[in-house]
């Protein structure tokens, strides 16, 4: 028996895993991961594989990051834990004061939370209650895009739109506006992605007209919805949307979670609208892929309406139990180093423009639909029909094609349902990106033959789509 097939067995036999159908499991085996350095992780056979994806989207600076893991070390060694109610550490105060200087001017304000998920609720929660407390009770509901997505807990769920997370749970969730998207993967033909983007906004203001004496705030992922199959829009709708809130009296939630810190080719994706969210959601990238934690940003008007007695019951009485982490404050103080000291950004412009090339044949592909690209997040999607964009039935799960033929090359790609998309490491190099191109090629080859193999089709909907 391999090494990978004993931890195999031990894992199959305890765990349950996520946005997994287990079943899955009796054909399709677990890669049990032993180590990662830079771009890569190696199984207990000793088996390399490039990671794509950045582990779920957080891995910005690889694996086994030397300077994240001397700063995690030195933290160690002082304070591991303390509650952040009545009591501080240095760690938070210095990422707080960085964050605040670094994210669009006027958000003044930092709350944690435990994961990106959290962060959402906080965020909703938050704008209810400053609605509350300054006596518009009446503004209770959120708008959120179609094909949006959020996280898993109860409130993200509310005001996410991709059906495989959130028909299930429908009876418990939140009764929210859903307004049609600005994606322009759906734009009619010759029309440019700023002209489809600014038409959609319609729908937007519509709704805040019609409804904005009940709305509380508006959620979206700027420029980029991920778990969605990397749809992408353009910065103008973000433009007209915080015009439109602050004309309706309405909150702007941007959850940056997944493009936040360099994704989008800005260090947030809000910059390229030149915007001011009322509440900024980071998470992921935060603590460059090593702990979980998430941070929103507000302003100090909403700070202000929560600041009074005690008496009056206006505090914001939310917690975690390892908000403010001081481990995780070091890892993401470590990360924001990095950014500053080692130009990220303008390294990842040639980066971007690299991969861009690498994947621009496969647009001519018979079925691929669209090559599509914003900053270091490219996606190719795939289709039955390239003249009409008939997507593929999902019960034939082609994207799993591709993961598994990217697995025998030696790479993580882990498609969202048909949509091949990397999101690499930024210290990947151009002649990674050269072979993830080429394992993407020819994955995309085997996955869109006729009689390509679904063997494991029966283990339900399609599993490939990613958790944010």
């Amino acid at each position: 028996m391999s090494h990978n097939q004993a931890w195999m067995e031990r894992d199959l036999a305890v765990l349950w895993h996520p946005c997994t159908q287990m079943k899955d499991h009796e054909q399709l085996p677990l890669i049990p991961i032993r180590s990662g350095s830079g771009v890569w992780l190696e199984d207990f056979d000793g088996k390399r594989y490039l990671d794509a994806v950045g582990s779920w989207w957080v891995n910005v600076f690889g694996h086994a990051n030397p300077r994240i893991n001397a700063r995690i070390r030195a933290q160690l060694d002082s304070l591991e834990h303390v509650m952040l109610a009545g009591f501080s550490h240095q760690p938070v105060i210095e990422l707080s004061e960085r964050l605040v200087a670094l994210t669009p001017p006027g958000l003044s304000r930092v709350f944690y939370a435990d994961n990106g998920s959290s962060g959402i609720e906080v965020a909703l929660k938050m704008s209810f209650h400053y609605w509350r407390n300054a006596g518009r009770g009446g503004k209770q509901r959120f708008v959120t895009l179609t094909n949006s997505y959020h996280g898993e807990t109860m409130a993200a769920m509310s005001v996410g739109d991709v059906a495989l997370f959130t028909d299930t749970y429908k009876p418990l969730l939140l009764d929210t506006f859903k307004v049609p998207s600005p994606d322009c993967y759906l734009r009619p033909e010759g029309v440019s992605w700023e002209d489809h983007s600014r038409a959609m906004f319609a729908h937007m203001e519509h709704t805040l007209a019609e409804h904005h004496g009940e709305i509380a705030a508006v959620i979206v992922e700027p420029l980029i919805q991920g778990a969605g199959g990397m749809r992408m829009y353009h910065p103008v709708y973000l433009t007209l949307l915080r015009e439109a809130c602050d004309r309706y009296g309405v909150h702007l939630i941007a959850d940056e979670i997944a493009v936040g810190f360099g994704r989008t080719g800005t260090l947030f994706a809000c910059e390229q609208a030149g915007i001011t969210p009322d509440f900024l959601i980071l998470s992921k990238a935060l603590t460059g892929g090593y702990l979980p934690m998430a941070a929103v940003l507000t302003t100090d008007d909403v700070y202000q309406a929560f600041y009074d007695d005690y008496a009056t019951l206006k505090a914001f009485l939310h917690s975690h139990t390892y908000t403010g982490n001081p481990l995780a404050c070091a890892a993401a103080l470590a990360t924001l180093d990095i950014f500053r000291d080692d130009a990220v950004i303008e390294r990842n412009k040639g980066l971007a423009e690299h991969m861009g090339r690498a994947c621009a044949h496969l647009a001519d592909h018979p079925h691929v639909a669209e090559v599509r690209q914003t900053g270091m997040a490219l996606a190719i999607e795939m289709v039955a029909d390239k003249a009409d964009k008939t997507p593929y039935p999902w019960q034939e799960r082609r994207g799993l094609a591709v993961y598994q033929h990217a697995l025998a090359r030696g790479a993580l790609l882990r498609p969202l349902g048909s949509v091949v998309y990397l999101l690499p490491p930024y210290v990947i190099s151009p002649e990674q990106i050269d072979f993830l191109a080429e394992v993407a090629s020819e994955g995309i080859d085997i996955a869109t033959r006729e009689a390509v193999s679904v063997s494991v089709a029966a283990g339900g909907p399609a599993t490939f789509h990613d958790p944010g």
